[in-house]
């Protein structure tokens, strides 16, 4: 391919790298003659963003992938799709349409990245609300249209669209020359970094929104583009984890302003004040006592309402329970110690001065949380000073 041009706008066409799988190379070339004339790739100041998302690392060499990257066979390009995002109904617009399917996707913390496309015309519904899952679909080429509340939107290169599907229904249409760039998020793991950035957990008016966004020229395609090629810098494990939890914690804090910007949902301190004063006071409570972790019962009689109520107020304008919120607290406080108590205590007693008991159990906690065991918060902590 040294020296070729598109013939529609006399682009250079990028070359696939020799030492490449088969599949790879057959992915780069071909979507290397995609062009912008052809079908709207998304260029940023003369550069084609995510052009090589997930397809070379960040020193240019081919990412090595286990199992099939691409695939003609339905059966297998749906096992794809089943564990990357979901069970859903696939139906091809065009009848005894073969798939031509692109498969590659890689973990950062608790997101899953995906580069895939069909590689025919599609039609999708039936997504299974009991997987849990939000997607983000960013389309990198072709063009997709997505179910709203309002009708149907659609999103060509460079444009995203999210869609909570443990909340609301969703179907989409994508057109044979889609290729996307997405993201599968556990609607458990937006709500956490709701949590913590913004002191509350939203509630349906933001999750039942089916949203498009970003952008060629928005902050948001830069990130992926950043995530895509950082997540595969080649390094030991150790850094890996915590780079791609780094990753999954601004894709997630910059997804949820774009998403509530485009919903028309407020996540500042203003929304958070329209919670009654009853969960208010026992936030506070929580917060400042979480270490001697007080019973629900006894924070409800000292906000003057009973556990009930106060479990349904949490409930409805934090999205969690009371026992959530200061689980959370408590681990988060117990995180700080680690980062900032002498060096001679050991984790069994900082832990036993936040009264855990079982190490086994707050350190599978833990990881599930920050992604990393104690060990090496306290290893890393202590490395600084």
């Amino acid at each position: 391919m040294r020296g070729l041009t598109c013939a529609s706008c006399s682009s250079p066409l990028s070359k696939p790298r020799p030492d490449a799988t088969l599949a790879l190379q057959r992915s780069f070339a071909i979507e290397s003659m995609i062009c912008y004339a052809t079908y709207g790739w998304a260029w940023v100041g003369g550069m084609l963003l995510l052009e090589d998302a997930l397809i070379l690392d960040a020193s240019g060499k081919p990412v090595r992938y286990k199992g099939r990257t691409y695939s003609s066979d339905w059966d297998e390009v749906q096992e794809f799709c089943r564990t990357v995002y979901m069970p859903y109904r696939v139906r091809p617009l065009e009848k005894y349409a073969t798939p031509d399917a692109t498969m590659l996707s890689r973990k950062a913390g608790r997101v899953t990245m995906t580069r895939f496309s069909y590689g025919t015309g599609i039609y999708l519904d039936r997504f299974d609300p009991t997987a849990g899952n939000i997607i983000v679909l960013n389309t990198l080429a072709g063009a997709l249209n997505h179910g709203t509340a309002d009708g149907s939107v659609s999103t060509a290169a460079g444009e995203s669209f999210v869609v909570d599907c443990s909340r609301t229904e969703y179907w989409l249409e994508g057109d044979p020359n889609h290729m996307q760039f997405n993201l599968t998020i556990p609607h458990d793991v937006m709500a956490e970094t709701a949590q913590r950035w913004f002191g509350f957990v939203p509630d349906d008016s933001l999750w039942t929104s089916r949203v498009k966004f970003g952008g060629v020229n928005s902050p948001w395609l830069k990130l992926l583009d950043y995530a895509a090629t950082a997540i595969n810098n080649r390094g030991d494990r150790s850094a890996a984890k915590v780079i791609g939890r780094h990753i999954e914690e601004i894709i997630c804090l910059e997804l949820l302003r774009a998403w509530a910007a485009a919903a028309g949902v407020t996540l500042t301190d203003g929304h958070r004040s329209a919670a009654p004063g009853y969960v208010r006071q026992a936030e506070e409570i929580f917060e400042s006592e979480a270490r001697s972790a007080p019973t629900v019962g006894d924070v409800a009689e000292r906000v003057g309402v009973s556990a009930r109520t106060l479990s349904g107020g949490f409930r409805r304008f934090r999205g969690i329970s009371p026992r959530e919120f200061l689980a959370a607290r408590r681990m988060d406080g117990f995180r700080r110690d680690l980062e900032l108590e002498q060096a001679h205590l050991s984790i069994a007693q900082i832990a036993a001065g936040w009264g855990f008991v079982s190490l086994g159990s707050l350190a599978a906690k833990y990881r599930q949380r920050f992604g990393e065991l104690p060990s090496h918060t306290r290893l890393r902590a202590m490395s600084k000073w």
